[in-house]
């Protein structure tokens, strides 16, 4: 532990912290200076059971390297518990300055296949849950006008992909809720940013690996170790990034993206549209602006540098 790094006097709670880009980041954080609090249930990537083992491990990591952490087993998911987090991260080191909301399940599923529980159960987590969490904390940042909130959005939500219609709209529902807190916090000098991670982790191990070019596309994602999404989130949470919030950033491999809003690109007027005159001259000027049917791939389709 740096005791003059850029996060030095810092407590920092991770949720999701038991493994992959989680435990790195908390690692990361406590390499630069931060007390951390690993939040983890120790559950499956799919939510199901529950191991304090996961935490311990980060925990162990840390404090080998001269560290502080504490452990936290309270779910995201649920409002009460997200409020006992934050508490317990206040109790246990007298203060909170960083939340990064990373826990995640998957239950990936094509949308015409995908029950309710599906949905419902991966909104809870990702989006629900960095709701809940942000807003326990927000009481302390408004207190003592300052924090810093840092939330895992993936491409998936921000460009799109198959099979993914409950992780995805959760993913690009953060980027909202991120937007929205950091409008409404701003006054107390309270940041809120996004980070869409590239890496290979549990989260994408299910990616398939049978074909030929599934092969290789997966030769390529094992290339972006958790740890190289680290620094940023390290970074955004620091005072260095005081005057930053409200943006969303992707990190792949040793690249590191700033990500575009929804803005207009066309638009066409004319007094009293009917439906017929939309489509005769209306939705011809517009769609030549139109968005394409992307995936992530389709949009990074070069190497990782």
């Amino acid at each position: 532990m740096d005791q003059n790094g850029i996060l030095a006097g810092k407590v920092a709670l991770v949720t999701g912290a038991g493994g992959g880009i989680g435990r790195e980041i908390a690692i990361a954080m406590a390499a630069a200076g931060a007390k951390v609090m690993i939040n983890d249930v120790g559950a499956s990537l799919s939510g199901d059971g529950q191991s304090n083992t996961p935490a311990q491990e980060t925990r162990s990591l840390i404090e080998q390297r001269g560290g502080a952490a504490a452990i936290d087993t309270n779910s995201v998911a649920e409002p009460d518990a997200a409020q006992q987090m934050v508490k317990n991260t206040v109790d246990t080191f007298g203060r909170i300055d960083i939340v990064v909301n990373n826990a995640g399940i998957l239950r990936d599923t094509i949308f015409h296949k995908m029950s309710p529980k599906d949905w419902v159960d991966v909104i809870n987590v990702h989006l629900n849950g960095s709701f809940f969490v942000s807003r326990a904390a927000a009481e302390y940042f408004r207190a003592q006008e300052s924090g810093a909130y840092i939330h895992m959005t993936s491409t998936s939500g921000l460009i799109g992909n198959f099979g993914q219609a409950n992780y995805s709209a959760a993913k690009l529902g953060i980027v909202a809720l991120s937007k929205s807190i950091a409008l409404d916090m701003k006054r107390y000098n309270v940041r809120s940013n996004c980070v869409a991670p590239f890496a290979w982790s549990r989260m994408t191990n299910a990616v398939p690996n049978e074909t030929p070019d599934q092969q290789a596309r997966v030769a390529v994602l094992k290339q972006m170790t958790p740890e190289k999404n680290a620094p940023l989130v390290a970074y955004l949470g620091s005072d260095q990034a005081k005057d930053i919030t409200g943006q969303v950033f992707a990190t792949r491999n040793n690249e590191i993206f700033l990500m575009s809003g929804v803005r207009p690109v066309r638009s066409v007027h004319r007094e009293n549209w009917t439906p017929e005159s939309i489509a005769e001259h209306g939705i011809k000027a517009l769609m030549g602006s139109a968005v394409p049917l992307d995936r992530s791939s389709d949009v990074f389709t070069w190497d990782p540098i």
